[in-house]
């Protein structure tokens, strides 16, 4: 049996599975923000909820994400409709989202094709040829401090209200969305005061960082994939280019499984809910490298793609910025 056959045979969906996981993380994400809004004003109470909330939000967007490849539900019927149901509280556009990460699939480890991955990287030899300036932006850029918070606000909370390639998608149902969305905000307002909006204001903050430090993750580690065309090899930049985080069983609950994220990239057809047992239960032979939380951490110092030595590197030291200086 070869990897492709083997993960072919977890591709099976299942109606009932996939309204558990669905209903069920609609009903956390809702319960828990209702209380955290009302136990706001003693935030010791409010805050674990903030955060259980954040995390029942990115499982929704896992689960959006599983609708926009069509493999939540049996029928692509279903699976239009609850994406577009999960998008209004994932402040995610689902036409938007669905033809932005189809083509983040399609360019996966192309070097000329950087602008369809989240998260931008720079080759080693770019950085050596860059400004002063260019080199700045980068390193802000790449800042986690910078690019975890800040990123999660501008990719979530802004950027989303008109994503790249709206004009092209469809202007009215991201106006749609927008739409809907400010009627959530006013919603919670007049139910719950100004407090509503502001506890959904840091849900979104909290989960925005947690999407974020997700995306880094899955395609940014020493050992990821980067390759130009024709020597570009599909089998190898989803397997090797994208990670399998081992973080614990309650990391992969809180984020739908999306961890596994190497056999997703090869075959996007298998369901989140089937994510995990696929990995677990792999022969073997076929078994992929796992990333941990001290490798996890770790990796967030790698800034740069070196095409030589085919890994990712960190920013060069002082000796190397002086042995090639910015032009």
């Amino acid at each position: 049996m070869t990897v492709k056959e083997y993960l072919q045979t977890y591709t099976g969906k299942s109606d009932a599975l996939a309204s558990a996981s669905y209903f069920g993380t609609f009903a956390v994400f809702l319960g828990a923000l209702c209380l955290a809004i009302q136990l706001a004003g003693t935030w010791y109470l409010a805050a674990p909820l903030v955060v259980l909330t954040a995390f029942a939000g990115v499982r929704l967007y896992v689960l959006q994400h599983d609708c926009g490849h069509h493999s939540l539900f049996v029928s692509r019927r279903a699976n239009e409709i609850a994406g577009y149901v999960m998008s209004t509280f994932t402040l995610s556009p689902f036409r938007a989202m669905k033809v932005n990460h189809d083509m983040h699939h399609a360019y996966l480890g192309n070097l000329d094709h950087r602008e369809t991955t989240e998260i931008y990287t720079m080759t080693l030899r770019e950085w050596n040829a860059a400004s002063v300036w260019q080199r700045l932006y980068y390193r802000l850029y790449r800042n986690p401090l910078i690019m975890l918070p800040i990123g999660g606000v501008f990719t979530f909370i802004l950027r989303y209200r008109w994503p790249k390639n709206t004009v092209k998608i469809g202007v009215w149902g991201v106006l749609t969305h927008d739409a809907l969305l400010l009627g959530l905000l006013v919603a919670l307002y007049l139910l719950f005061g100004w407090t509503g909006p502001v506890v959904f204001g840091c849900v979104a903050f909290v989960s925005g960082n947690i999407g974020v430090f997700l995306v880094y993750l899955q395609h940014n580690f020493e050992d990821t994939y980067w390759d130009r065309k024709p020597d570009l090899d599909f089998r190898q930049a989803a397997l090797q280019g994208s990670s399998a985080l081992d973080l614990g069983w309650w990391f992969d609950l809180g984020t739908g499984n999306i961890a596994y994220h190497d056999i997703h990239h090869f075959n996007p057809a298998i369901p989140s809910y089937r994510l995990r047992k696929c990995h677990h239960a792999m022969p073997a032979e076929f078994a992929m490298r796992r990333i941990r939380w001290p490798e996890a951490l770790r990796s967030f110092r790698l800034k740069l793609w070196d095409e030589d030595a085919a890994r990712l590197v960190p920013f060069p030291g002082r000796s190397s910025s002086v042995a090639v200086p910015a032009e």
